[in-house]
């Protein structure tokens, strides 16, 4: 695999880790927890098949060895279907690829 390269849990593509939701088992208080973190981690894609499947199997508890709080699916659906009035995010890969120009690595 291609360095910061990770793979989905649910649909095993392979993409820049930037593609992706992370979710991390905190090492030091076992709570799990969206993007940041120190301990073990899981990507999963910001799709609904994705989700929905993650979900319905348990592949983020499964994963991550632990129970995973209904609170976190709640927020990761919600990252899906954003508001109504909220403004559309920039696509990452141009904020990636924008980076990295910057630092002369494009």
């Amino acid at each position: 695999m291609l360095p910061n390269h990770r793979r989905c849990i649910s649909c095993r593509k392979v993409d820049h880790k930037s593609a992706f939701w992370r979710v991390v088992r905190v090492f030091s208080s076992h709570q799990v927890q969206l993007d940041q973190g120190m301990g073990r981690s899981v990507y999963l894609c910001p799709q609904e098949s994705c989700l929905q499947a993650a979900q319905k199997k348990d592949r983020l508890g499964r994963s991550l060895k632990t129970a995973v709080p209904e609170e976190i699916y709640q927020t990761l659906w919600q990252r899906l279907t954003p508001s109504p009035g909220a403004a559309p995010k920039a696509d990452l890969d141009q904020i990636y690829g924008a980076a990295k120009e910057r630092q002369g690595m494009g």
